[in-house]
Protein backbone atom coordinates (compact mmCIF):
# COMPACT_ATOMS: atom_id res chain seq x y z
CA UNK A 1 0.00 0.00 0.00
CA UNK A 2 2.80 2.32 0.56
CA UNK A 3 3.59 1.83 -2.84
CA UNK A 4 0.68 3.74 -4.05
CA UNK A 5 1.39 7.35 -2.21
CA UNK A 6 4.64 7.48 -3.81
CA UNK A 7 4.31 10.13 -6.26
CA UNK A 8 4.88 8.53 -9.91
CA UNK A 9 7.99 10.07 -11.11
CA UNK A 10 8.20 10.63 -14.65
CA UNK A 11 11.10 9.30 -16.66
CA UNK A 12 10.85 5.89 -14.65
CA UNK A 13 9.61 2.51 -16.09
CA UNK A 14 5.94 2.39 -15.05
CA UNK A 15 5.54 5.68 -14.92
CA UNK A 16 1.95 5.73 -17.39
CA UNK A 17 0.33 2.98 -15.38
CA UNK A 18 0.98 4.07 -11.74
CA UNK A 19 -0.51 7.64 -12.75
CA UNK A 20 -3.18 6.67 -14.59
CA UNK A 21 -4.33 4.47 -11.58
CA UNK A 22 -3.82 7.14 -9.32
CA UNK A 23 -5.49 9.71 -11.13
CA UNK A 24 -8.49 7.27 -11.17
CA UNK A 25 -8.72 7.29 -7.96
CA UNK A 26 -8.47 10.86 -7.01
CA UNK A 27 -11.22 11.20 -9.80
CA UNK A 28 -13.44 8.88 -8.30
CA UNK A 29 -12.51 10.67 -4.90
CA UNK A 30 -13.36 14.30 -5.95
CA UNK A 31 -16.97 12.84 -7.72
CA UNK A 32 -17.72 11.13 -4.91
CA UNK A 33 -17.29 14.28 -2.57
CA UNK A 34 -19.47 16.87 -4.78
CA UNK A 35 -22.08 13.86 -4.66
CA UNK A 36 -21.84 13.94 -1.08
CA UNK A 37 -22.23 17.22 -0.44
CA UNK A 38 -25.44 17.43 -2.70
CA UNK A 39 -26.79 14.97 -0.92
CA UNK A 40 -26.18 16.07 2.30
CA UNK A 41 -27.49 19.69 1.33
CA UNK A 42 -30.96 18.21 -0.57
CA UNK A 43 -31.25 15.98 2.79
CA UNK A 44 -30.82 18.99 5.35
CA UNK A 45 -32.99 21.12 3.37
CA UNK A 46 -35.07 18.95 1.23
CA UNK A 47 -34.28 20.82 -1.87
CA UNK A 48 -31.70 21.12 -4.26
CA UNK A 49 -31.50 24.77 -3.75
CA UNK A 50 -29.08 25.05 -1.23
CA UNK A 51 -25.41 26.35 -0.23
CA UNK A 52 -24.49 22.88 -0.48
CA UNK A 53 -25.66 22.43 -3.94
CA UNK A 54 -23.40 25.20 -5.46
CA UNK A 55 -20.11 23.62 -3.52
CA UNK A 56 -21.21 20.39 -4.84
CA UNK A 57 -21.83 22.04 -8.81
CA UNK A 58 -18.30 23.56 -7.80
CA UNK A 59 -16.16 20.72 -6.85
CA UNK A 60 -16.98 19.24 -10.25
CA UNK A 61 -15.00 21.53 -11.94
CA UNK A 62 -12.15 19.84 -10.56
CA UNK A 63 -13.09 16.30 -10.66
CA UNK A 64 -14.18 16.77 -14.16
CA UNK A 65 -10.64 18.28 -15.00
CA UNK A 66 -8.92 15.37 -13.32
CA UNK A 67 -11.35 13.01 -15.61
CA UNK A 68 -9.69 14.56 -18.65
CA UNK A 69 -6.21 13.78 -17.32
CA UNK A 70 -7.04 10.74 -16.42
CA UNK A 71 -8.35 9.85 -20.55
CA UNK A 72 -5.34 11.04 -21.37
CA UNK A 73 -3.43 8.77 -19.30
CA UNK A 74 -5.67 6.00 -20.25
CA UNK A 75 -5.28 6.35 -23.99
CA UNK A 76 -1.17 6.48 -23.21
CA UNK A 77 1.02 3.66 -23.62
CA UNK A 78 4.24 3.28 -21.75
CA UNK A 79 7.58 0.46 -22.00
CA UNK A 80 6.68 -3.10 -22.09
CA UNK A 81 8.34 -5.29 -19.67
CA UNK A 82 9.89 -6.89 -22.98
CA UNK A 83 11.57 -3.51 -24.38
CA UNK A 84 12.16 -3.01 -20.99
CA UNK A 85 14.37 -6.00 -20.54
CA UNK A 86 16.48 -5.26 -23.35
CA UNK A 87 16.96 -1.88 -23.19
CA UNK A 88 17.99 -1.63 -19.66
CA UNK A 89 21.19 -3.49 -19.75
CA UNK A 90 22.26 -1.09 -23.51
CA UNK A 91 21.74 1.58 -21.37
CA UNK A 92 25.16 1.52 -20.02
CA UNK A 93 26.63 5.04 -18.22
CA UNK A 94 23.13 7.08 -20.00
CA UNK A 95 20.42 8.07 -18.35
CA UNK A 96 17.30 6.65 -19.80
CA UNK A 97 13.84 8.04 -19.77
CA UNK A 98 11.02 5.18 -20.16
CA UNK A 99 7.09 5.98 -20.60
CA UNK A 100 7.51 9.67 -22.39
CA UNK A 101 4.42 10.36 -24.18
CA UNK A 102 3.99 13.42 -26.18
CA UNK A 103 1.29 15.62 -27.31
CA UNK A 104 0.80 18.28 -29.81
CA UNK A 105 -2.13 19.62 -31.59
CA UNK A 106 -2.26 16.79 -34.66
CA UNK A 107 -1.11 14.09 -32.90
CA UNK A 108 0.31 11.82 -29.83
CA UNK A 109 3.97 10.43 -30.01
CA UNK A 110 3.95 7.32 -27.34
CA UNK A 111 7.43 6.84 -27.02
CA UNK A 112 8.90 3.76 -24.95
CA UNK A 113 12.36 4.91 -23.81
CA UNK A 114 14.59 8.05 -24.56
CA UNK A 115 18.12 9.31 -24.17
CA UNK A 116 20.21 12.44 -23.72
CA UNK A 117 23.57 12.13 -24.65
CA UNK A 118 25.39 15.57 -25.63
CA UNK A 119 23.62 16.55 -28.85
CA UNK A 120 21.33 13.85 -29.36
CA UNK A 121 18.50 12.72 -28.18
CA UNK A 122 17.41 9.56 -29.05
CA UNK A 123 14.25 7.83 -28.28
CA UNK A 124 12.65 4.30 -29.37
CA UNK A 125 8.63 3.74 -30.02
CA UNK A 126 6.88 0.42 -29.74
CA UNK A 127 3.49 1.76 -31.26
CA UNK A 128 2.06 3.37 -34.25
CA UNK A 129 4.33 6.58 -34.91
CA UNK A 130 5.18 9.34 -37.00
CA UNK A 131 8.58 9.23 -36.24
CA UNK A 132 9.40 12.61 -38.41
CA UNK A 133 6.61 14.33 -37.23
CA UNK A 134 7.83 13.66 -33.53
CA UNK A 135 11.62 14.41 -34.18
CA UNK A 136 10.23 17.47 -35.74
CA UNK A 137 7.84 18.40 -32.95
CA UNK A 138 10.72 17.50 -30.82
CA UNK A 139 13.56 19.78 -32.34
CA UNK A 140 10.64 22.85 -32.35
CA UNK A 141 10.30 22.66 -28.55
CA UNK A 142 13.32 22.56 -27.90
CA UNK A 143 14.67 25.28 -29.70
CA UNK A 144 11.64 27.49 -28.37
CA UNK A 145 13.11 26.58 -25.30
CA UNK A 146 16.92 27.46 -26.14
CA UNK A 147 18.65 24.28 -27.11
CA UNK A 148 19.77 24.62 -30.69
CA UNK A 149 21.54 21.90 -32.67
CA UNK A 150 20.01 18.97 -31.38
CA UNK A 151 19.20 16.35 -33.50
CA UNK A 152 16.59 13.90 -32.39
CA UNK A 153 15.87 10.32 -34.00
CA UNK A 154 13.09 8.20 -32.84
CA UNK A 155 13.55 4.35 -34.05
CA UNK A 156 10.57 1.73 -34.35
CA UNK A 157 13.17 -0.80 -34.78
CA UNK A 158 14.45 -2.45 -30.90
CA UNK A 159 17.66 -3.59 -32.49
CA UNK A 160 18.75 -0.61 -33.98
CA UNK A 161 17.75 1.60 -30.88
CA UNK A 162 19.79 -0.96 -28.80
CA UNK A 163 22.90 -0.35 -31.83
CA UNK A 164 22.73 3.32 -31.24
CA UNK A 165 22.78 3.68 -27.75
CA UNK A 166 25.79 1.10 -27.99
CA UNK A 167 26.99 4.02 -30.16
CA UNK A 168 26.44 7.00 -27.54
CA UNK A 169 27.91 4.71 -24.77
CA UNK A 170 31.30 4.38 -26.95
CA UNK A 171 31.51 8.36 -27.88
CA UNK A 172 34.58 9.74 -26.25
CA UNK A 173 33.93 13.26 -25.37
CA UNK A 174 33.49 15.42 -22.53
CA UNK A 175 30.14 15.19 -21.05
CA UNK A 176 27.80 18.00 -20.71
CA UNK A 177 25.71 16.41 -17.54
CA UNK A 178 24.27 19.87 -16.34
CA UNK A 179 23.03 21.00 -19.96
CA UNK A 180 21.85 17.30 -20.79
CA UNK A 181 19.88 17.18 -17.37
CA UNK A 182 18.20 20.61 -18.76
CA UNK A 183 17.11 18.85 -21.45
CA UNK A 184 15.86 16.01 -19.69
CA UNK A 185 13.63 18.55 -17.61
CA UNK A 186 12.53 19.89 -20.52
CA UNK A 187 11.13 16.81 -22.42
CA UNK A 188 9.80 15.85 -18.77
CA UNK A 189 7.69 19.14 -18.99
CA UNK A 190 6.21 18.76 -22.22
CA UNK A 191 5.67 15.23 -21.89
CA UNK A 192 2.47 13.70 -20.69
Amino acid sequence: MKQFFKPAVKGTYGYITKKRTQVLIMTLIMFAVSAALFIAGYVTTGSNQNLLTIVAVLGCLPASKSLVSFIMYFKASGCSENAKKRIFPAEGELIGMYDMYFTSYKMNFPISHMVVEGKNICGVTEKSCDTKACEVHLETLLKQSGYKDLTVKIFTDINKYIDRLGQLNNIDREKTTRRDDEIRTVLYDISL
